[in-house]
């Protein structure tokens, strides 16, 4: 095991040692994930949601150099970049000047930005939309006050970081066991600390009206085929009654099927 080590953005430049990757979802060609090899940090990704209407940077990653610039570019550029949570603040004011676009944090979380500009809009209230609401950005709390996923409406589709967690059993869909889980709600992952029941269900009221199909976490291959809305209510039931709540108000909701 390595201890931290620390660099900035123009040492990792000059380096000429990283480079970002573009990962096409392979359901969905707006759907693109950027990834910096060799890994920095913990090798989270943004993703790059291409639309009709306008592009949205989802997250952010540390890395970005003239050939990112040039290839998001050719792609249609970014129009807004829209972040979950403080963990992944990064450099959003460097992509946000790359992209002559705006950088939106959850004003809950003001108190992490330590870099500001003009660039950054810090937002107020429950939900934010883009493109006439092609995307919402929703908070949801737990992680952070302003823990934040965002919801491509017309693909039925939910961008998701720490507060939601896609977890490893969530990939697969065959022989599941009773009480498999496909997400998880910590407070803190290094430390291993869960939410308390009551921030995972505020979590869940947050999301229950949305109609999605799919989400896509914070990592590569992190993703949830089919029926993840459902899946997300049965693991914040899980996760709850294994926390020793078996009687809490969590276990009497259910899911609604949703309209397409």
């Amino acid at each position: 095991m390595h201890s931290q080590t620390w660099t900035t953005l123009r040492e990792m430049q000059r380096s000429k040692r990283y480079t970002n990757l573009f990962r096409q979802d392979e359901f969905h060609s707006g759907v693109i994930s950027i990834i910096t090899q060799p890994q920095v940090a913990i090798g989270q990704r943004a993703f790059l949601l291409c639309s009709d209407k306008g592009n949205i940077l989802w997250d952010c990653i540390t890395y970005i150099d003239d050939a990112t610039v040039q290839h998001i570019k050719d792609l249609g550029g970014i129009s807004a970049i829209v972040i979950s949570h403080p963990h992944y603040y990064s450099t959003c004011l460097h992509w946000a000047a790359a992209f002559g676009c705006k950088v939106f944090l959850a004003a809950e979380d003001k108190q992490w930005v330590m870099r500001s500009g003009d660039s950054v809009e810090l937002w107020e209230g429950k939900n934010l939309e883009f493109f006439g609401g092609e995307f919402v950005a929703v908070k949801v709390g737990g992680h952070f006050p302003g823990s934040s996923v965002l919801h491509w409406k017309t693909e039925r589709k939910l961008f998701v970081a720490d507060s939601i967690t896609v977890v490893p059993s969530g990939v697969y869909h065959v022989d599941r066991p009773p009480n498999t889980a496909s997400f998880t709600f910590m407070w803190s992952y290094p430390n291993m600390i869960p939410l308390p029941p009551d921030e995972v269900y505020g979590i869940w009221k947050s999301v229950a009206d949305l109609d999605f199909e799919d989400t896509h976490g914070a990592f590569w291959t992190r993703d949830t085929r089919g029926k993840s809305r459902k899946r997300l209510l049965q693991s914040a039931q899980i996760f709850i009654k294994f926390m020793g709540y078996p009687d809490h108000p969590i276990h009497k909701e259910a899911t609604i099927p949703q309209s397409n």
